[in-house]
Order: structure tokens, then C-alpha cells, then sequence
């Protein structure tokens, strides 16, 4: 769903949207998300029915496994359940703003069923050391299969 990415602005605690980004979420008819995060370097902006279906499968193993309950966890503490106003904006979490400098110019990347928020320094850092290995390349190539 969500591709590419984009500059965007962060005024008084809400992102504005990317055109292309919203015109996706008008179309699939949602204007409830749940942003959070897991490291708090960045934010996740998940439709509220893609957020939904992660909690369906993570709420048996809630109370049995460690690595979910600290990812409830970290989710919890930094999420927020918000709604998009009329003009495509979304409020980020002020504890989120904080520790990953969400304010002013940042980047908004589509990571297929949810939007990532980086600060745009943060963003240009990233990219210059993420460059991705031959295993990882492999291993994506595996999941990828065959190409036609």
C-alpha cells in the first residue's frame, strides 16, 4: 500500500500527510491509525485495521512470551490511537516528537502496510550506513523467488 518516500512538515505536533499518502487513505477509507514505535528513533503510522490485525495475532502469546510482552510494552508507551483531521493531518505522541526530533522538516517512507517518520537528518544517516549485505540481499532474493 504505502511506497516511496517523501518530505513532509510536523507543525505544532501533526505531520501533514504526503499527497500520494493520503490520497491512499481516503480511497481505503481510513482516517483512525495507531502511531507508535519500538525504538523510539522513529514513528509508525499504522492504519487503525493493520494495526488491528497485528494485535489479533500477538494476543495469544501476550501473556506467554517476553519478546511480545516488551513489544506491547514499547508499543504502549509510545502509542497513540488518533484521527486524521480534514486537512490530512495526524498527531504524533509528544513523548515520540521528543525522542526521535519529530519537529519541523522529516521524512515520511511507505513500508507497505504503515508509514515510518524519521527526522530528516536521522533519515539521510541511516541510509548512507544501511546498506544492505549480500546474505540480506539473498535472503530477500529467496523470499522474492524467481523472477519472471
Amino acid at each position: 500500500m504505502f511506497r516511496g518516500s517523501y518530505e513532509a512538515k510536523i507543525t505544532d505536533g501533526r505531520l501533514k500527510l504526503p499527497a500520494d499518502f493520503e490520497k491512499l487513505v481516503i480511497a481505503s477509507n481510513v482516517n483512525q491509525f495507531y502511531v507508535t514505535s519500538t525504538d523510539g528513533k522513529s514513528a509508525e503510522i499504522w492504519p487503525l485495521p493493520e494495526w488491528e490485525k497485528r494485535e489479533a495475532k500477538l494476543v495469544e502469546y501476550s501473556t506467554l512470551d517476553e519478546a511480545v510482552q516488551k513489544y506491547l510494552r514499547l508499543t504502549g508507551s509510545y502509542g497513540l490511537q488518533v484521527e486524521m483531521d480534514k486537512q490530512a493531518r495526524i498527531t504524533l505522541p509528544k513523548i515520540l516528537r521528543g525522542t526521535a526530533g519529530l519537529e519541523g522538516e522529516v521524512k515520511v517512507i511507505g513500508n507497505l502496510s504503515y508509514m515510518e517518520v524519521m527526522n530528516s537528518e536521522l533519515f539521510q544517516q541511516t541510509l548512507s550506513s544501511d546498506a544492505m549485505s549480500k546474505e540480506e540481499r539473498n535472503k530477500v532474493a529467496t523470499i522474492l523467488g524467481p523472477s519472471r
